[in-house]
């Protein structure tokens, strides 16, 4: 495992939620999701694919997304998994009919590199919060490896006060804002891998995590500090992967603007920014299909298979024709049923993957 630098101090996201377009920001009102310093709205167009986006330290996923909307003048986007404006790394962003794929993204597995400051405690469980209790104690390198396997598996997780889950209808960071102490249910999540990467200094560990929907890095570096006896907080955290989006697929604003202005002057061609939708899909089978039988599914009707093979197609799979993706459908006894059908009219991702833009 490649050595992970040591990050700098910003806030842990609510992890493995999707947020819609207008939803408020941190700072409380509503974002312009045509960027606040637009003056005339640009023609929109169909526009389908992914963008990975390599999310600045200082931006709500809200306004990344709503950045990337505008450059490509796409009609429709959603990301797929919020991360805190302190927080950097993969934000899939999904524009068009990918993003009836985002929940197929969001349910996969996610890696994060991220560094616990020992000693504090805080409301929040990150760096932003104000502590709550405070200890001199600091571990040992061997104590926190001789921890670690206690936090792999499916583990019950309590979420931090400052989280996004409702209680009584009611999120839990608007109560803990008003001063409530609320009790919080734990919940089962999964953790698949979690490693101490180095420890720069006596007040700071760096760990990495691989693990399953649900699961929030505050709190499990909020439960380490307390198993240590020593108390911690998240001070920094990126997100390296989610899904089958992972650093080699990620493109930063810095990178991304540029050529969208190129391709708007056609001196380059959006396609080749964007991956292909069904890169989302890339743990679900494909099936083949004639023209004929994808005109049906695009109409909501079943087929059915013919042949040897038709027993054995079952479950969700993602159907092509030509080359071109028709539907995600269900499959069972020979018959497919669609699911999610796609339009693909206008501009459609095709780059591939690739190391690195």
């Amino acid at each position: 495992m490649q050595k992970a630098p040591h990050i700098t101090t910003f806030v842990a996201p609510l992890e493995g939620e999707i947020a819609p377009l207008s939803s408020p920001s941190p700072q409380g009102g509503r974002e312009n999701s045509e960027g606040a310093n637009s003056k005339q709205k640009k023609p929109k167009r169909d526009v389908h694919g992914w963008v990975v986006l390599d999310k600045p330290v200082g931006m709500t996923s809200t306004h990344a997304v709503a950045v990337i909307k505008r450059l490509f003048a796409a009609r429709r986007a959603g990301h797929a998994g919020t991360l805190d404006p302190l927080a950097s790394g993969c934000l899939p962003v999904a524009l068009g009919e990918a993003t009836k794929t985002v929940p197929f993204v969001v349910d996969g597995r996610k890696t994060y590199v991220f560094t616990v400051r020992w000693g504090e405690e805080r409301d929040t469980d990150d760096a932003e919060g104000r502590v709550v209790s405070s200890s001199e104690s600091r571990p040992e390198a061997a104590a926190i490896r001789a921890l670690l396997p206690r936090f792999v598996g499916t583990i019950d997780q309590v979420p931090p006060q400052f989280s996004a889950v409702k209680i009584d209808g009611e999120r839990a960071y608007d109560l803990a804002r008003e001063g409530e102490a609320v009790e919080i249910a734990p919940r089962a999540v999964t953790i698949y891998r979690l490693d101490l990467v180095e420890m720069p200094d006596r007040d700071h560990a760096v760990l990495s995590a691989e693990c399953g929907k649900g699961t929030y890095v505050r709190a499990l570096a909020r439960d380490l500090g307390r198993e240590l006896g020593v108390l911690g907080h998240v001070s920094a955290l990126r997100r390296s992967r989610v899904g089958p989006f992972a650093e080699s697929d990620m493109i930063s604003l810095v990178q991304l603007e540029p050529l969208c202005h190129r391709a708007a002057a056609g001196e380059g061609n959006l396609a080749d920014m964007l991956l292909p939708i069904e890169t989302a899909l890339d743990d679900i089978p494909a099936l083949a299909v004639s023209p004929a039988d994808a005109a049906r599914l695009r109409r909501g009707q079943a087929i059915l298979l013919r042949g040897r093979d038709a027993a054995v197609v079952r479950g969700t799979v993602q159907v092509a024709a030509g080359g071109e993706l028709v539907a995600i459908a269900e499959a069972a006894r020979g018959e497919i049923v669609p699911k999610r059908v796609f339009n693909l009219t206008g501009v459609t991702g095709r780059a591939g993957r690739r190391k690195g833009w």
